[in-house]
């Protein structure tokens, strides 16, 4: 053997080998199964540090299970749709479908030289048609049931990517992918209804007992489910009325102002022709330009402007102003509320600028009036000043006045929700095309069936003017009716690329089908995907997007399950110098040249080593050469040895304390890696582990005479430290495996078990006190007789020092610890 771990040679070899042998090919058979998936990647063409270690963080999970005897799915494949293969067209002339195919080649050979154990039989991508082709099926069962619609709405509109953005899309009003400030369109769109399913998703939240709370909050944030109210209140001299939900139904004889967002459908309707109309429409453009954290957050300044018109309060028939701000929103309930300025604190701040009504109607412990008030009183005390609801609680007066709003009918009970419908139409090129008609006198036919895919076709010409470009490739675009054989047009929008993803996992578990979008025995048995990987940015975006297919796959028949991932490992980011790894920054980290320079099982060491892994990472060189410096000893500890070790029988006794010590550091590292792998997922301190058995090992070594190794001892203790380690570095340990003398993969190997009673120590280390100062230390058996214990104590040198001279007054033995000999 050499004397170092040779990476360049020893790492294409086992590489090959595995391909040769097909080592991690996936079947249906009859044992326990185990789902590992980390996100797919979009195929940008080059790896970066942040693949490394989502894949590597899952290769582990993947290789362990398999040694623990489960049938293991690892697969892999690649979210190939997207803006960026555009935007290269344009700007380089690269077809998006060359582009993509390139990168995926090159990210595939990237993958294999990193040894991830996937089963490439099960590669999918998401632009090729025998994929998209079941998006496009999925869609149009959602058409059927009701839950994919097109309407006309006020979207989210990126000018930079020249495209409709989704809510989620959307971060402190920029958009999410271009840091592009985002503007507000009218446009005929394409939505999938998941409001229907908002319950469901936060209901079986309970479901997702191993997924990070953190992520779970996000999402409840973000589906936002309120329980009140929905009340109407008229306009004066006009059929019109302006409907509310509130939360706080128990204040409405508190509302003295009423408030629409500035997008609000009734604004126009209700200041055309009047005097106040260029004041209000000026008003309007204003708030276009602000964002939504600019016009919502705690510490925004409240803008608004009078309508002139009048509302109804429908409880006490006053009239009372209508006014527009800056701090409702559309996106939230109906885009209006009734305002009670005396116990909303947003409502009491606009109320003081403009000079509004603040009537009390809730009180505390001490009565209040609303000149008085310096912030709006947010408790839910007895209701005051509201007719025949006074003296009654929340609770009473909310179900006291829901029944007197519903018997008028001015209003109904209503849980509302701040989700909303998903829009998935954009106005670009690489994407899964919608499979809709438009027929003069059909109206909206969706594809028959039997004609897809509605594949994507190739000769385009890019502009990124806001429009498909498939709106100017005639020949796709003009089609027949399916219902009466007429000259129809299609679909020109393609699909949110979050479509691709959000089913994805169940693909792979049946990726050659022809006919059907999954084969029900095989999704059974493989789903739920046991663990799923990926970065926290996702956590709403696509995995409520997944969750709400899972459901609706699951609804018709195609799975038995309702989630689609058990648990959910959320980990962070590569950094450099405390700063997230980017090209525009310029400090990027190219993972090839560390493939390179120090090899596959190096840099996977590393960066698993390097951090928790829900905890960013910041990169660091030095610590890739510690992770190259650990590999070399154990490298060493089988090459120096090699002869010794081939010869060593399996049978052994331990003879002196050196080798108890050993064998019982063995153990010990084989229970800490095994919880910190299966329980904990902490691979950095599993890989802490194997460093401290690597350790002993050496110790071993060099405390023992060279004649008087037990070489069966230590070949134990080296093949264990292959096993323990070969999740996080395949290679060196599969090459070490060999020269062993073994002709099956390391890979296939059952973990290795550990015996409780053997982690024990047979001695234990007693500190010794006088008068609670500590004076000594003894090494004594474990299950030592305290009176015995307390005899060897006193017998020594130290102690006996301390001791002369002196009376002892009593001797305190604390078990396994310590003895503290008082004297006087």
């Amino acid at each position: 053997m050499k004397g170092r771990y040779d990476y360049k040679n020893v790492e294409p070899k086992w590489q090959q080998s595995w391909e040769d042998t097909q080592l991690y090919k996936s079947e249906v058979i009859n044992a326990p199964k185990y789902y590992v998936l980390e996100m797919f990647p979009y195929p940008s063409g080059n790896l970066h540090m942040g693949h490394v270690r989502n894949y590597s963080l899952g290769d582990v999970f993947a290789r362990y299970k398999r040694m623990e005897g489960y049938n293991v799915l690892h697969p892999m494949g690649w979210d190939s749709f997207g803006l960026p293969a555009e935007n290269a067209a344009i700007k380089h002339g690269i077809h998006p479908n060359s582009w993509t195919w390139d990168n995926i080649a090159n990210m595939r050979k990237q993958f294999k030289m990193l040894g991830l154990s996937y089963d490439w039989d099960r590669e999918v991508a998401t632009c090729h048609p025998d994929y998209y082709k079941w998006t496009q099926w999925l869609f149009l069962e959602l058409y059927k049931k009701g839950l994919a619609y097109k309407q006309k709405a006020n979207v989210n509109w990126c000018p930079s990517c020249q495209t409709v953005l989704a809510n989620e899309q959307v971060v402190n009003g920029e958009c999410e992918r271009c840091d592009s400030e985002v503007i507000d369109k009218d446009l005929e769109q394409w939505f999938f209804k998941i409001t229907d399913y908002a319950e469901e998703l936060l209901n079986d939240h309970k479901l997702l007992k191993n997924w990070p709370d953190r992520v779970k909050t996000m999402q409840n944030n973000w589906i936002g489910r309120s329980e009140g109210a929905q009340i109407k209140f008229k306009i004066k001299d006009s059929d019109e009325q302006i409907e509310v939900f509130t939360t706080r139904p128990d204040t409405i004889f508190g509302a003295t102002y009423m408030v629409l967002a500035p997008e609000h459908p009734l604004v126009k309707k209700l200041v055309v022709g009047t005097d106040k109309e260029e004041e209000v429409m000026s008003f309007i453009a204003k708030m276009k330009e602000q964002d939504e954290e600019e016009r919502t957050g705690s510490d925004a300044e409240k803008l608004g402007v009078d309508t002139g018109i009048k509302a109804i309060n429908p409880l006490t028939d006053e009239e009372i102003p209508v006014m527009i701000a800056n701090y409702v929103l559309m996106g939230y309930g109906t885009g209006a509320i009734m305002a009670v300025p005396a116990h909303d604190q947003r409502d009491f701040e606009f109320a003081k600028k403009y000079d509004l009504e603040i009537k009390v109607v809730v009180q505390g412990e001490k009565e209040l009036k609303g000149a008085d008030l310096t912030e709006a009183y947010t408790e839910k005390g007895k209701v005051v000043n509201s007719d025949f609801l006074n003296g009654l609680s929340f609770k009473e007066a909310f179900t006291k006045i829901v029944a007197h709003l519903e018997a008028e009918g001015i209003g109904k009970k209503e849980v509302n929700y701040r989700l909303r419908d998903w829009l998935i139409s954009r106005q670009r090129y690489w994407g899964t095309p919608i499979p809709m008609i438009y027929c003069d006198d059909c109206g909206v036919v969706p594809v028959p069936e039997k004609d897809l895919p509605v594949e994507l076709p190739t000769n385009v010409k890019f502009t990124g003017q806001g429009q498909s470009p498939l709106a100017n490739v005639e020949e796709f675009v003009n089609t027949t009716c399916p219902k009466c054989g007429k000259a129809a047009k299609r679909e020109v929008d393609t699909m949110d690329t979050f479509v691709d993803s959000s089913w994805y996992y169940m693909r792979y578990t049946c990726p050659e089908l022809a006919d059907k979008i999954v084969d029900k025995d095989r999704a059974n048995y493989w789903m739920n995907v046991d663990q799923y990987i990926g970065g926290i940015e996702h956590a709403i975006l696509h995995l409520l997007y997944a969750r709400f297919f899972m459901k609706f796959m699951s609804d018709q028949g195609l799975v038995d399950y309702k989630e689609p991932f058990d648990n959910l490992l959320t980990q962070g980011m590569v950094l450099l110098d405390g700063a997230k790894m980017s090209k525009s920054k310029g400090n990027i980290v190219d993972p090839m040249e560390i493939l390179e320079n120090h090899g596959a099982d190096v840099a996977r060491l590393f960066i698993l080593f390097a951090a928790p892994p829900e905890r960013d990472l910041d990169w660091s060189d030095e610590g890739v050469e510690g992770a190259e410096r650990f590999l070399n000893r154990v490298w060493r500890l089988v090459s120096e040895h090699i002869n010794d070790l081939k010869v060593a029988t399996g049978d052994y006794s331990l003879n002196n304390k050196l080798e108890k010590e050993l064998h019982r550091q063995l153990h010990v590292a084989i229970r800490s890696v095994t919880v910190d792998v299966a329980e904990r997922q902490q691979f950095n301190t599993a890989i802490s582990s194997i460093m401290e058995l690597v350790n002993a090992a050496y110790k071993y070594l060099n405390e023992i005479d060279s004649e008087e190794v037990n070489y069966s001892l230590y070949r134990e203790v080296v093949e264990t430290v292959i096993l323990l380690l070969a999740p996080f570095a395949p290679h060196m340990t599969e090459e070490l495996w060999s020269e062993l003398g073994y002709q099956e993969s390391v890979h296939l190997q059952s973990w290795p078990e550990y015996d409780e009673e053997a982690t024990k120590k047979d001695e234990i280390t007693i500190v010794v006190q006088v008068n609670g100062k500590v004076r000594d230390k003894v090494e004594v058996a474990a299950d030592i007789d305290p009176e015995e214990l307390k005899r060897i104590v006193k017998e020594q040198d130290k102690v006996q020092e301390y001791l002369e001279g002196k009376t002892i007054i009593k001797e305190i033995v604390v078990p396994k610890r310590l003895v503290n000999i008082v004297v006087k």
